[in-house]
């Protein structure tokens, strides 16, 4: 009987240490989309400005005739 609680101690011990690492990437795997967002709108607004400019410059062109 000691056994078999020590092998289901043991057991349950993997698991809880199997979910603390699972939380921990969980948490990075967050962080790390946090970041790629963050990432992703400064570059979505870095485009959106160079489209401006280059609008901007067309718009000064001569027209051909």
């Amino acid at each position: 009987m000691d056994t078999e609680l020590e092998a289901l101690e043991t057991k349950v011990e993997q698991v809880v240490a199997l979910v603390q690492q699972l939380r921990a990437e969980n948490e990075a795997l967050r962080s790390q989309i946090a970041a790629a967002e963050a990432e992703r709108e400064q570059l979505r607004q870095n485009m959106t400005a160079a489209r401006e400019r280059l609008e901007g410059l067309l718009e000064k062109l001569p027209e051909e005739a």
